[in-house]
């Protein structure tokens, strides 16, 4: 980025909640049903229908606003959102405009440079999401899928606080964590859960006012969101550079050529004619109610961090990836307490091989192979010296690949570790006596051919042979 440019980035980050049903009608939400079939009379927008709040949309976003320290309204309002498309069946969508049930949160994230900021989240309202309209496979004419129609959404929106793509990346992910680990939204970015819209503007460096902002819509990747605020951010730069202004509008990320383009221009709030819709109550909800969600709140993915690495002396990055989801971070904690290996060992494993494994096969930790109690049955095994670490891996893999637990595997393939220490004395005399020549040179000072001796002794013992003994006898052995 130019030194002489400073970047402003807020985002609109829309978590789609995780209801059984819409959050005005009955209908179901669930996702990949044929198109139109989950679209109900109140969601075709028919004349004469009412909207019935769905309180459990009420109690999800307290508890988001509770999670992020903002104040949580006693006293929310809906209202209609006026414009016309062909996925809004009535003309008009129900969000929350002046009085939101969620104002003046924050986040922190880890910046860019490794420091910690605080970003600021100015609300989060509840509003219905939109139909879909289908372009693809069809010709000459579009189609509309009303079964996302009254979806309930959460629209989360930041401070202008982001100076950097990464930085929108973090907070978008720590968002992304955050709704996870309170189970008010499966964040399936794959199937609309969880989507953003980025605000991206340019000013001179040192400049208060801010600059002329654009909006990219409906980014979907982590990795789109980084990629399209960069392109967006050295379009406008040049921009300016080459001597013109920047028009603010409203634009779409083109994946394939890595660009966005201009969708149409940048509405304001008048554009849109918010007025309280008249057939919605005001929300109203008290401190007895805001008190018992907060006593609902789950352990926060910041606090699990810090436990972790206070309680179990983990490395600050190491906890911080445990902690990523509430399900990995679960079955840590119950390695940790079924075996006697230390905490950091269950880490390197969990965050290693198992995180490697669940990676190849695209799965979540859900998918696992591997359950919490037999991983620590093959930690345990290498704690009672049985075998390796070494050896360790390839039981690793056995067990991932079904072949039965840590002790069945050991025993089927004799893979136990030779501790005998007569044994292992005689194939140390053996690899001494055959390599006459490596013995001088290491006696003469080159104490790193030890490695060389190992080496030879794994191989005549197949990689049994403890590693710690080997060391100890041919380091006595060779003095």
């Amino acid at each position: 980025m130019s030194g002489s440019w400073e970047v402003v980035i807020g985002l609109e980050i829309h978590a789609q909640l995780a209801t059984k049903s819409k959050i005005f009608s009955g209908a179901s939400t669930a996702y990949g049903a044929e198109p139109n079939t989950q679209a109900c009379l109140v969601d075709l927008g028919y004349p004469g229908v009412l909207p019935v709040l769905n309180a459990e949309v009420v109690r999800m976003a307290t508890k988001f606003g509770l999670a992020v320290n903002a104040t949580v309204a006693k006293r929310s309002v809906f209202a209609r959102k006026n414009y016309f498309y062909p996925d809004l069946p009535k003309g008009y969508q129900i969000s929350q405009y002046e009085l939101p049930i969620v104002e003046h949160g924050e986040l922190f994230i880890v910046d860019a440079d490794g420091n910690h900021k605080r970003i600021g989240i100015t609300r989060a309202h509840l509003e219905e999401d939109a139909g879909k309209s289908i372009h693809e496979g069809l010709a000459k004419s579009s189609g509309i899928d009303l079964n996302r129609a009254g979806t309930p959404l959460l629209e989360i929106v930041s401070e202008p606080d982001l100076r950097s793509a990464k930085d929108a990346v973090a907070y978008m992910r720590k968002i992304h964590t955050l709704v996870r680990y309170l189970g008010i939204s499966d964040g399936n970015m794959q199937e609309g859960s969880f989507r953003c819209d980025a605000n991206v503007s340019v000013r001179p460096r040192g400049q208060e006012e801010l600059g002329t902002r654009t909006e990219i819509k409906n980014l979907n990747s982590f990795r789109f969101v980084e990629k399209a605020i960069n392109f967006e951010i050295d379009r406008q730069i040049e921009v300016i550079e080459d001597g013109g202004k920047v028009v603010q509008e409203t634009r779409l990320y083109d994946s394939d050529k890595d660009e966005t383009r201009p969708m149409r221009s940048k509405e304001e709030a008048n554009d849109y004619r918010y007025f309280p819709d008249p057939d919605l109550l005001p929300v109203e909800i008290d401190a007895a109610y805001i008190e018992a969600v907060r006593e609902s709140l789950p352990e926060l993915p910041d606090a699990k961090q810090q436990r972790f690495a206070a309680e179990y002396g983990l490395k600050t990055d190491d906890a911080a990836i445990l902690v990523s989801t509430r399900a990995l971070a679960d079955y840590f904690e119950a390695v940790v307490a079924a075996t006697d290996a230390s905490a950091q060992i269950v880490a390197n494993w969990v965050i290693g091989d198992l995180i490697g494994a669940l990676k190849r096969g695209g799965a979540g930790i859900e998918a696992s192979n591997i359950s919490a109690a037999e991983l620590a049955g093959l930690l345990d095994r290498i704690a009672d010296n049985t075998i390796s670490g070494k050896i360790a891996k390839e039981v690793f893999e056995a067990m991932w690949a079904g072949e039965g637990s840590a002790a069945e595997i050991i025993d089927a393939k004799g893979l136990k570790q030779i501790t005998d220490s007569s044994a292992i004395e005689a194939i140390v005399d053996q690899v001494i006596e055959a390599n006459p020549g490596q013995v001088a040179e290491y006696k003469s000072g080159k104490e790193k051919l030890i490695g060389f001796f190992v080496g030879k002794v794994m191989k005549e013992t197949g990689g049994k042979a403890n590693p710690g003994q080997v060391n100890a006898i041919l380091k006595d052995k060779l003095k």
